[in-house]
């Protein structure tokens, strides 16, 4: 294939963005996470403090938000919804398209499996770990408590999967939105990447 996209979905203490940097060095191939924050922006002429406020967070009133899965399209400058959440959300799928379209890359988070899921040759991948294991994790990362760690990683988590679920209609832990789901405790970061780039080398036959 001339391409290709590898997605990673990630459980926050994980180590999902640490493998996804791991596979841009043996891959050799550009790797996009808060980078698409900027391009974004960049792209709409909106401000990116408003995409950074955005990012993988779904704002809640009252009352939980109803889903709106993603369609593709944009809202147009002279609209009152220019730089709603669902048009920097826009803005911002616009961009992980546009770049999937034209280079292997590997892309971060931003229900970018989804986003792409009607093209060829993307790699979709969750990276999990028993929740005690992320706990530690973070401890060890951010010298946080284990009571503030884990209530760290649950807020998160639940941003992650309110976002996902606002802007895809799915679970974001649902099993059968991936290609691969993978348990770093098990596995380690080392063959965590071995087994995607096995993966995709399988995906090239």
């Amino acid at each position: 294939m001339d391409h290709y996209v590898i997605t990673i979905a990630r459980g926050y203490g994980s180590g999902g963005r640490t493998i996804g940097k791991k596979l841009s060095e043996i891959l050799s191939v550009p790797f996009y996470d808060r980078e698409l924050i900027y391009m974004a922006s960049e792209e709409s002429g909106i401000n990116v403090r408003l995409f950074g406020q955005a990012d993988e967070h779904v704002e809640k009133g009252i009352f939980q938000p109803v889903s709106k899965p993603y369609q593709g399209g944009l809202i147009p400058p002279e609209s009152s919804d220019f730089v709603s959440e669902e048009n920097i959300f826009n803005y911002q799928a616009k961009v992980i398209k546009d770049l999937a379209e034209k280079q292997s890359c590997i892309i971060i988070g931003r229900c970018a499996d989804y986003i792409l899921r009607d093209m060829p040759n993307v790699l979709r991948v969750f990276i999990w770990a028993p929740f005690e294991t992320c706990v530690s994790t973070i401890m060890d990362l951010q010298s946080l408590s284990e009571k503030d760690a884990a209530k760290k990683i649950k807020k998160i988590d639940r941003h992650r999967s309110d976002y996902y679920r606002y802007y895809t209609g799915r679970d974001w832990q649902d099993y059968s939105n991936y290609d691969l789901c993978l348990n770093t405790q098990k596995l380690g970061f080392d063959k965590t990447c071995d087994v995607i780039v096995n993966y995709l080398q399988q995906m090239e036959k």
